[in-house]
Parts: structure tokens; sequence; C-alpha cells
């Protein structure tokens, strides 16, 4: 009975300290040019939340007023114009969609929808992806890439029609942000 209960409180205290580790969990991406005909750079962090993983940033270069296919792919390699990046992140072989608006069972787990730049050719990212994660869970995304792309997806099949690669960033882990000075 004794070993029974040190175990459970062993359980316990592994479960509250990996989610301590979990809510600390950060990322970034860095999006830089695809080729020396793209302008589109930027900087995405990402958090584990509650609600899953949320996206904010910045992506500018774009062109003004148009939207961008904005995906999470396979890899984190953006070397041969953002080709190396492989496909988009599909780990349970869905069909391309939203994920945002459809969930992880209707969509590509990495098909984020569309960046919307302004007329200054700036988009702001501020999304969460329920169910996704940057290191633990079923579908993590740190090591992958974030894809711009020239044209907005349409979300139709196979992967959305929408273009070239002219972005892309590789996801990497950084260290929490430290507490504030007291």
């Amino acid at each position: 009975m004794k070993r029974s209960i040190v175990v459970v409180a062993l359980i316990l205290l592994g479960a509250a300290v990996g989610n301590q580790a979990y809510a600390e969990q950060r990322a970034i991406a860095e999006i830089r040019p695809t080729s020396e005909s793209s302008s589109v750079s930027g900087r995405l962090e990402l958090t584990v939340e509650e609600t899953g993983l949320r996206v904010r940033g910045r992506i500018e270069g774009l062109r003004p007023g148009a939207k961008h296919g904005f995906h999470v792919h396979e890899y984190g390699d953006c070397s041969d114009t953002g080709k190396a990046a492989g496909g988009h992140y599909n780990p349970h072989d869905a069909p391309h969609g939203d994920v945002v608006q459809s969930g992880l069972e209707s969509a590509h787990a990495g098909d984020l929808g569309n960046l919307e730049a302004g007329p200054d050719g700036v988009a702001s990212v501020d999304v969460t992806v329920p169910g996704l994660d940057l290191i633990v869970g079923a579908h993590p995304v740190a090591g992958r890439a974030f894809i711009v792309h020239e044209k907005e997806d349409d979300f139709g099949q196979p992967l959305g029609n929408a273009g070239g690669r002219i972005g892309c960033g590789c996801i990497v882990l950084s260290a929490p942000e430290a507490p504030p000075a007291a």
C-alpha cells in the first residue's frame, strides 16, 4: 500500500513538473526570402498555451493587399528555394484545408490558412491552433519550417494552389522568457 502511494505521488509530481515545463515551451522562426527576387521577411514567436499552439508575429515584403498561403511544412530546411522543407506537415494523411477552422481530423496539421497583407505589404500573425505543440504530444512542430506562398491558398485539393514559396523560416526552440526583474 505504501509503495502504491509513493508511486502515485511520484507520478503526480512528474506531471506537475512536466506541466510547468510544457507551459514554458517557446520557439521562434525567422522568415527569410527563398530567392533573390523575394523580399519577404519576418519573425514569428510560438508559445504553448492551454488552447493550443499560438503563433504571433509579423511578415513583411508581401504583395500589398494580397493573401498568401501560410503553412507548416515537414522539414526544417529552407534550402533549394524552400523546396527542401518538403510538403505540408500532415501526420494523419488528412485532406487539405484550414486546420484552424476544420480541426486536425479534417485538414493537414500544417494548413494555417492565409496571411493577409495590408497596403504596406505587412501581415500580422496571431493564430492559435488546437492540437499542435512544440515538442510533446501527437503534433510537434519544432524542427519543421513555416512557408509563405506567393498566392492565396484556396483550400483546393490536394495542396491549395498557393503557388511558389517566397518565404521560409525554421521553427527553433528558444529559452523560456525570463521573469520580470524585481
